[in-house]
């Protein structure tokens, strides 16, 4: 009897084992199976990105600077809340820096893939002037609300890189009024790497202060020469053909006109130097 029960104890441990041993891979599948599951899940709740980066650029102005104080940037997306964009480096930013095709880059950041609606710049309160020496305020009340809204109408495709220009015409923000003070009325221009026809060259004399003025039907793009080499460049400009006019401002040289000068998205063209004669 001693020997059956002993058996009978050891097959109850084998079956117990057995059972446990079930119990544990049964256990186990399911946590895999919902392991997988929430993967699986995330794999398809998250979104499709792009990477998209903004730079601030300016159209010329005869101002000693303009500073403008930049606090963030908002993206509206087809089909997502608004995104806000904190620049790299917020605050004050001199317009005038980033002529003849310098920039700045404001951000770099990831968004969901799809269509750009429109661009917003929200400004703080501490935007001024220079002029002759002198430090004036810009009173800018629509900016600092709502911010200055700018269409663009771009759609970036997931896993791509995108940079974005904000063109800043300066001589056409800045509205002098009757009392002498200054408002910031800003004219700006939003463009990408396919939308960005460019022509560049070089003005000689460097004395003769001139300004070149890219123009197409009503539309006309200006720049001013380098003071101590001449160069200028027109960025962001659309596709076409366009007349290029050089008005000097030293007495005794003439103006120069160039007709015809085709411009092509992801080109530059070069005028190379251009003399002003007597």
């Amino acid at each position: 009897m001693g020997v059956e029960r002993n058996i009978f104890l050891d097959a109850l441990k084998r079956r117990g084992m057995k059972k446990l041993m079930l119990l544990v891979c049964c256990s186990l599948g399911l946590w895999l199976t919902t392991l997988y599951g929430c993967k699986k899940d995330k794999a398809s709740d998250s979104k499709p990105e792009a990477t998209l980066s903004m730079r601030l650029t300016d159209g010329p102005a005869a101002y000693d600077a303009i500073w403008l104080d930049i606090r963030s940037v908002e993206v509206t997306m087809a089909g997502w809340p608004t995104l806000t964009m904190a620049p790299i480096r917020p605050g004050l930013y001199n317009l005038l820096d980033f002529r003849n095709g310098m920039d700045t880059l404001l951000f770099t950041a990831p968004v969901p893939a799809g269509d750009i609606g429109q661009i917003r710049l929200i400004l703080g309160e501490n935007n001024s002037i220079v002029v002759d020496g002198v430090t004036h305020p810009l009173s800018t009340p629509s900016a600092q609300e709502s911010g200055v809204k700018l269409n663009l109408h771009q759609t970036l495709t997931a896993g791509g890189a995108y940079d974005i220009w904000l063109d800043f015409d300066a001589a056409k923000s800045i509205v002098v009024t009757g009392n002498g003070t200054y408002k910031l009325k800003p004219v700006i221009r939003a463009y990408s790497a396919l939308t960005n026809g460019r022509v560049k060259g070089y003005v000689l004399p460097l004395n003769a202060l001139a300004v070149v003025y890219a123009i197409q039907g009503t539309d006309t793009f200006s720049a001013i020469p380098d003071p101590l080499t001449g160069y200028f460049r027109f960025g962001g400009l659309p596709d076409g053909a366009y007349n290029i006019w050089i008005d000097a401002n030293l007495p005794g040289l003439q103006d120069t006109t160039i007709t015809g000068v085709q411009v092509n998205f992801g080109t530059e063209t070069d005028l190379g130097t251009l003399t002003l004669h007597p």
